[in-house]
């Protein structure tokens, strides 16, 4: 008698932590800043129609029982696989996933990762992508066998049953009222990318709107060159998280200085972006169109099309258009799209110095060879220079060390061994980034005000916008889409008019963005005009 007690006990607890694992495996939480998860005790209404059909088809389900166990197990795994990607993306990256359009950037993205990485994490990284799903797959097979067993068990069936059944209750009533804690089916995840996947196939061959007027006479800027430089992930938490805008004051306190005693002046505002943690051409295609383009498949329409942008304003005043792309691996189809006059990918820049990372060129490097290339020449048009840096990207480190010699830079040893190893020592610590990005963003500050100390003695307006916030794991939940724009110029004239327009003096914006992105655009060149 004692020993049937303690067997039916035994299978009480093991229904009981049968049951647990399953719910808590569609209910975790993302436990902010980290990949890891938590618990906070919701329920689960999947667990709770899967368990009430088996109740309800038990026998059906005891004559295939090896079958019904494998494909079960194999659909749960499936189902957390979802919830782990649904939780934990946004937590990180600050976004949703849409699958058609980020699955394509999957390797992209892990390589640019693994780079900078220790070799024992990688393999530590791949081994777990690999064992994981099959040790979930073992484990919530002995978890619904447990279940299995159980609806077996006439007396045991009725009270699952009746248990599901008032669970799949309540989940309807808190529709109406809050009267149980729920986490939202993982089925709706896949029904969601469903839908994403089904309006990207039936938009195709939609039209966009018509362009913005895009023009001006540059009176303002009497020929003076124009540097458009995207910072990347340049975004307003650098100055909305106390710990970040304290580090990084010493860094703006330096390039306010280079900017004033090289007799020029700054205003500066918020913006915001169409992106957020990553797809950084949707910002640059949004400011240069003058269209917003919050979506790749918008992307893709645009450029089909023929359109004037900033860089055709500019080509036609007499300006000579240039694209810096240090990121650049590949070809560019929509250089022909922006009517770019050149482009300087990777290859062209010919960088043959040290490599930092996936990013294997330093932004002080596209500045030099920008400037020894195109701005060194005193016969020659103004030039419009379009140029998304590349060393405050994800994951931030390790961070090329600032060359007080720039023309250095164009040798093929820029570095000091001492100092590239130095740079290197500084790995990304993978569950804080917020260290790291600072370090990047006050390289990057330092680069800025280094060439405008290098070329004092020439009038130029420097744009210096950020392309979109870092991912979520550096800006935290619910940050806002918000980025900075710097405006430098020689001119005090050309910057008033953005005063008009809600921009401040100075370094420091004010709290509110003044403008989608797109919009931007338009009001530099209205300013510019004379």
């Amino acid at each position: 008698m004692t020993e049937l007690s303690n067997r039916k006990a035994a299978g009480t607890l093991a229904l009981a932590a049968a049951l647990l694992l399953l719910n808590v495996s569609l209910t975790f939480r993302n436990l902010w800043p980290t990949p890891a998860i938590t618990w906070t005790g919701n329920l689960s209404v999947e667990l709770a129609a899967c368990v009430l059909g088996l109740a309800l088809f038990s026998r059906a389900a005891e004559a295939h029982a090896r079958s019904v166990l494998r494909w079960l197990s194999a659909a749960w795994v499936v189902l957390v696989l979802g919830r782990y990607a649904d939780v934990t993306a946004p937590a990180l990256y600050g976004r949703p996933i849409n699958l058609y359009w980020d699955g394509r950037r999957l390797s992209a993205v892990a390589a640019m990762l693994a780079r900078p990485a220790a070799w024992w994490i990688v393999i530590v990284v791949v081994a777990a992508a690999i064992l994981i799903p099959l040790l979930l797959h073992r484990l919530f097979r002995w978890a619904l066998a447990r279940v299995l067993d159980a609806v077996r068990v006439p007396g045991t069936r009725r009270v699952l049953a009746a248990a599901s059944c008032l669970v799949v209750v309540l989940f309807a009533a808190q529709r109406v009222l809050p009267v149980a804690a729920f986490t939202a089916p993982v089925t709706e995840v896949y029904a969601r990318q469903a839908r994403l996947l089904a309006s990207e196939l039936t938009s195709r061959g939609r039209t966009i709107g018509p362009s913005p007027a895009l023009d001006s006479n540059f009176g303002r800027l009497h020929g003076a060159d124009v540097l458009l430089i995207f910072v990347e992930s340049y975004g307003a938490v650098s100055y909305d998280r106390p710990e970040f805008a304290s580090a990084l004051a010493d860094a703006r306190s330096q390039l306010d200085a280079d900017i004033r005693d090289t007799g020029r002046h700054v205003v500066s505002a918020f913006v915001q972006s169409p992106t957020f943690g990553g797809n950084s051409w949707l910002a640059h295609i949004s400011f240069l169109s003058g269209l917003e383009v919050r979506d790749e498949d918008t992307s893709v329409v645009l450029m089909t099309e023929r359109r004037d942008t900033l860089v055709t304003a500019f080509s036609r005043r007499g300006y000579r258009t240039v694209a810096i792309m240090p990121g650049l691996q590949e070809d560019w189809p929509e250089g022909a799209f922006y009517q770019f006059a050149d482009i300087y990918g990777e290859q062209r820049l010919d960088y043959r110095g040290q490599s930092f990372g996936w990013w294997t060129i330093p932004d002080q490097f596209s500045i030099a060879k920008l400037d020894a290339q195109e701005l060194s020449g005193r016969d020659r048009a103004p030039v419009f220079a379009f140029f998304p840096t590349t060393s405050t990207h994800t994951p931030f480190s390790p961070t090329a060390p600032y060359q007080h010699d720039w023309a250095r830079m164009l040798t093929d040893e820029p570095y000091d061994d001492l100092a590239y190893r130095q740079a290197w020592l500084d790995t990304p610590d993978w569950m804080n980034l917020g260290p790291s990005y600072v370090h990047a963003l006050a390289y990057a500050f330092r680069c800025f005000g280094g060439y405008l100390r290098l070329r004092a003695d020439r009038p130029l307006v420097m744009i210096l916008i950020g392309d979109h916030q870092p991912p979520a794991v550096v800006s935290g939940e619910g940050a806002r889409w918000d980025v900075p724009i710097h405006v430098i110029a020689s001119d005090p004239a050309v910057l008033e008019p953005l005063i008009a327009r809600g921009f401040r003096h100075g370094l420091t914006p004010a709290p509110q963005a003044i403008a989608p992105m797109h919009t931007v655009g338009p009001i530099l060149l209205a300013a510019f005009g004379g």
